[in-house]
């Protein structure tokens, strides 16, 4: 496969992944706002995505509207939906013959009506309805990729793209509610506000979840242990791991030879399988996120440049 191809499928799928992940976060965002009144939770979603300095500068009274406006329909931000969904569209055109059609219809579809919203934006009320849509289209989406592509390595190189994209936005979530959200004064595992810890769960579809597999009150760091280490959970760091090293080996399998990209997976899968919750407090939860995330962009690196890039 052309290394082009290749990086055209791996963006399809982190784009599309993209604008799911920014679609939930805002709508859990925007009830914890609703709920609580404050402008916290918009400070938390800015920093989550690291676009503080440009919203700044486009927005400089920094309301809510506006933020919301920025990050579902501003094609000039880099991780807005209307920007992922624009690139994965994109992407999609040119690899057409490594897609199915349903693939290309729903993922045209999701653009071409995301198009004629950026000059009519979101009407005050109906925010929830519009993030609702998002997610059932790329649902949509993704259900096509899941269940109509051959697992060949056109399919690895997606899923690639799927998993490095959400294993970052999970990690910059729980980092953005831990070290963000966390009211003034408490304690690193102390008590914290029950409503946003479920609103975070929510997000990610895991608030369920949560109560199957502890049948408790929502606690830090059982979140923290459901959300980083689970195995099962398709939205766990462990689990994204997992998923990449299993991809990248298939690919050793295809092109007989390993590189780089599979020793940082294999190792990062490794520690995530064996960690312990009690040593991700005793080091610091934001400690260990942010080095996850520098770990993680750098495997996502290494991955370009053994496979996306032409040699």
């Amino acid at each position: 496969m052309l290394s082009s191809t290749a990086a055209n499928l791996y963006w399809i799928g982190r784009n599309v992944e993209r604008a799911s992940n920014t679609a939930s976060l805002l709508k859990a965002t925007h009830r914890m706002w609703l709920m609580a009144g404050g402008a916290r939770e918009w400070r938390s979603m800015a920093a989550t995505y690291g676009v503080n300095e440009s919203f700044g500068k486009k927005f400089p009274n920094k309301s809510v509207s506006d933020l919301l406006s920025f990050m579902a329909l501003d094609g000039d931000n880099p991780s807005s939906i209307l920007t992922s969904i624009r690139s994965a569209r994109s992407n999609a055109r040119t690899e057409r013959n490594n897609l199915t059609v349903s693939v290309w219809e729903y993922l045209n579809d999701t653009w071409l009506a995301l198009r004629d919203r950026i000059g009519a934006g979101i009407p005050e009320g109906e925010e929830q309805e519009f993030l609702d849509w998002v997610r059932e289209r790329t649902s949509l989406i993704n259900g096509a990729l899941t269940n109509t592509l051959l697992r060949d390595e056109a399919y690895d190189f997606l899923q690639l793209g799927v998993h490095i994209e959400r294993a970052d936005n999970t990690a910059r979530i729980l980092d953005s509610k831990y070290h963000i959200l966390l009211p003034q004064g408490e304690t690193v595992g102390g008590h914290v506000d029950y409503y946003q810890w479920s609103e975070i769960l929510a997000c990610v579809n895991a608030l369920r979840t949560y109560r199957r597999v502890y049948s408790s009150a929502i606690f830090p760091w059982r979140v923290a242990e459901l959300l980083i280490l689970r195995e099962d959970l398709p939205r766990s760091l462990h689990f994204c791991l997992k998923q990449i090293d299993s991809h990248l080996v298939n690919l050793a399998g295809i092109y007989g030879s390993r590189h780089e990209s599979h020793r940082l997976a294999g190792k990062l899968h490794g520690e995530l399988r064996y960690g312990k919750v009690d040593d991700l407090f005793t080091t610091g939860l934001h400690e260990f996120l942010v080095e996850f995330i520098k770990r993680n962009n750098q495997l996502g690196q290494e991955i370009a440049e053994n496979y996306l890039f032409a040699g």
